[in-house]
């Protein structure tokens, strides 16, 4: 069954593949490398399905068609350098997008910068200053989320806070942007745990956190492992406030985690809650559209926020192609590739479905204070805090 579902959103997103392209010719390449396997495919799962919902949406730009070429990284980096070199030397792809974990998307970004190829972050994670000139990301920064958390804390008086995340670079951004707000909101990080996405148990790190006795509980995981802490959390009879990143709105997790999640609170993207979104909020209509092409594309109604970083990276690409088709750039050309960084870096008011992106050159993310709602789960599902 598993292998079916597969099957279909690759066939979805994947067309059909040509030999040898000529220097210029006259369609556009694409390159998607997402986790279909592994345990980030909690994730890349639905970041299958936003990209066949944008792919139903624009077939091409400015007149030309979007092939797109989608390959499995496992949810191993070293995999999704492997396929992305694939991608760039045999498949002569004009850009990259990918991959559904910061792992393996700075692997990813490597092989891309290497080879002078621009990559579109689906997910999280940025490599700053020159070295990072050949991509943006789409995700909201950890940091600007979770000083949504903070603030939320401080004004309900929660002076101390425990955090236990994963061990690799996701872990370190969410703690990082824990640690960046907290200290400037007088809250006090007491405790910092950390476990694998591969382990089955946290029950130490959580008899640790809860022996220190702090006003709050921060989780920093994604995918389907971020729901260990929740389960361990509720086992031991933990009954006070318990907060995440954004990484943890996702249909599996909740499925995964049960009861042990109601309550969480977490920010995100508006697009989970677009239906609670003010009438005039420009992430509404845009919501409204994704919505209709996502149950097309996918048959399938039950909208994912991770679907929607895939849906909108596309959505900031096609609008930065458009601008180098419209300049005379040809695909299949190194001048194509570089006019295209430029373009994504030069990004201006692109309304997506979870932040209206604006970026400039030597600024990795694009979006801003608008980019992001506090919900909380109750009776299974989202709801906005006001």
């Amino acid at each position: 069954m598993r292998k079916a579902l597969r099957a279909g959103l690759l066939g979805m997103i994947l067309a059909s593949v040509v030999a040898a392209p000529s220097p210029a010719r006259a369609e556009i390449r694409v390159g998607i490398v997402n986790s279909l396997t592994g345990p980030v495919s909690a994730i890349g799962v639905p970041y299958a399905k936003g990209y066949a919902a944008a792919a139903l949406g624009t077939p091409e730009v400015a007149g030309q068609k979007i092939v797109t070429i989608a390959m499995d990284d496992r949810s191993d980096p070293t995999v999704a350098a492997q396929v992305g070199r694939k991608l760039i030397e045999e498949e002569h792809v004009d850009v990259l997008v990918g991959s559904a974990a910061a792992p393996a998307s700075y692997a990813l970004y490597a092989v891309a910068a290497e080879a002078k190829v621009p990559l579109v972050y689906a997910a999280n994670g940025a490599v700053e200053g020159e070295r990072g000139a050949w991509e943006i990301t789409i995700p909201q920064p950890p940091a600007l989320m979770i000083q949504a958390v903070t603030e939320y804390m401080a004004a309900h008086q929660l002076g101390t806070v425990a955090f236990i995340g994963f061990n690799d670079a996701w872990g370190d951004s969410v703690f990082q942007g824990l640690r960046a707000s907290a200290d400037p909101a007088g809250i006090k990080i007491i405790d910092d745990e950390r476990y694998a996405r591969t382990d089955t148990s946290v029950t130490p790190q959580v008899l640790k956190m809860i022996a220190r006795r702090p006003a709050a509980i921060m989780t920093g995981g994604a995918g389907a492992p971020a729901a260990l802490p929740h389960l361990a959390l509720a086992e031991r009879g933990w009954k006070g406030p318990v907060f995440s990143s954004h990484a943890i709105v996702n249909n599996d997790i909740v499925r995964i985690a049960g009861k042990s999640l109601e309550g969480v609170i977490a920010p995100t993207g508006p697009v989970v809650v677009a239906d609670q979104l003010a009438d005039d909020n420009p992430l509404k209509a845009a919501a409204a559209t994704y919505r209709k092409l996502y149950q097309q594309a996918n048959h399938d109604t039950q909208l994912d926020p991770f679907a929607a970083y895939a849906y909108d990276s596309m959505l900031v690409l096609h609008d930065a192609l458009a601008r180098v088709l419209k300049a005379g750039g040809k695909p299949g050309t190194p001048e194509f590739r570089a006019a295209l960084r430029e373009a994504l870096s030069t990004t201006k008011d692109v309304v997506g479905t979870e932040a209206i992106y604006n970026f400039t050159p030597g600024q990795r993310t694009g979006v801003d204070s608008r980019s992001r709602v506090l919900v909380t789960l109750k009776n299974g599902a989202w709801v906005l805090v006001k």
